[in-house]
């Protein structure tokens, strides 16, 4: 069936982030090992904090990427970079590429350069908890961003409120497809809170409506190739489907081209999540319908400026959720998502 639309009345231009509630630099190696080691070769003495020219004081603080492969988290990254620029911050960064015990690895180095804090983007909410422990053990403050730990002692964490993003997903397809239609879920990496919630509140609205049938829901871990892998087969096992919500907008983008393949792209109505600049181009070319905003390099700012803040002794909120929204060819073009 030919795509049903509808006009959304959204606010456009700059998302506002509430932080009382609750990167282009270039890319690392792609070798582990270099990964694993930009940490590991700082020089002991340059680690600890400083004064600058005997007035300010100098912070060092880890950061350990859960990937950079994934533009989503390029862009986190450079966030956390500009904040740290801005603030004299000096960051020893490390690159998981997705491998939980790589970045286990990870901050037991850092851990050894003994930073002011290390902020993690988890691999692996499960798997990085012992990780925490040990900087826990070590003195060395934690934050968390994005992707959620299940245990030890962190000072904040901040990220978007993935149900909320998984309910605008399936409310969008819900009133764009009149309540019914064959629908396919591609999910994110499900070790993550946030695969997981983002997967809860979308069938949470999709279960209110008897005639939308979720007829394929698959895992493809955020990752591009597996959407494109994942949604061929689909392809071939159902004749007909309305609708595609993919987790984020790495697995969509690898489904739009599985899609334009078998030439059914003005059949199946697409969202994603975190609106990267991919997705925002095919939004304003007409081959994405939509996608929810959690731009990354915002989240990577906040995370910053809150770790900043908690080591100049100020106040900082446990838990701070930044803004999301749905974004439609109706507001694409006022949205800004990076600095």
């Amino acid at each position: 069936m030919m795509k049903k639309r509808i006009a959304a009345t959204m606010m456009a231009g700059l998302i506002v982030f509430s932080l009382a509630g609750c990167s282009t630099e270039t890319a690392p190696e792609t070798a582990k090992e270099t990964a694993q080691t930009e940490a590991a070769t700082a020089k002991p003495e340059e680690t600890t904090a400083k004064t600058d020219g005997g007035s300010k004081k100098k912070y060092v603080i880890g950061l350990a990427m859960n990937t950079q492969t994934n533009p989503f988290f390029v862009d986190v990254k450079d966030g956390v970079q500009k904040a740290a620029d801005e603030l004299g911050v000096e960051l020893y960064i490390t690159d998981a590429q997705d491998d939980p015990a790589t970045q286990m690895k990870d901050v037991e180095n850092l851990i050894t350069k003994k930073p002011d804090c290390i902020i993690i983007d988890t691999c692996d909410s499960d798997a990085i908890v012992s990780s925490i422990e040990d900087c826990n053990k070590a003195g060395i403050p934690v934050l968390t961003m994005d992707r959620e730990a299940s245990g030890g002692e962190v000072v904040s964490h901040i990220g978007y409120d993935a149900i909320k993003s998984g309910k605008l997903a399936g409310q969008y397809l819900a009133d764009t497809l009149g309540g019914k239609g064959n629908i396919v879920e591609l999910q994110g990496i499900m070790g993550t809170n946030v695969a997981q919630n983002r997967s809860k509140g979308f069938n949470e609205i999709i279960s209110q409506h008897p005639d939308m049938k979720i007829v394929a829901c698959q895992v493809a871990d955020f990752d591009r190739a597996k959407g494109m892998s994942v949604m061929e087969n689909i392809l071939q096992a159902n004749d007909h489907i309305d609708g595609l919500y993919a987790a984020n907008d790495e697995m969509l983008l690898g489904a739009l081209e599985a899609i334009e393949a078998a030439g059914r792209l003005d059949e199946i109505t697409m969202i994603g999540c975190d609106a990267i600049d991919d997705t925002i181009e095919a939004i304003k070319g007409g081959k994405v319908e939509a996608t929810i905003a959690e731009p990354p390099f915002f989240l990577g700012k906040a995370i910053l400026k809150t770790a900043y803040d908690y080591l100049e002794g100020k106040s900082v909120e446990k838990y701070v959720i930044l803004d999301n929204e749905l974004v439609t060819s109706e507001n694409v073009n006022g949205l800004v998502t990076k600095e």
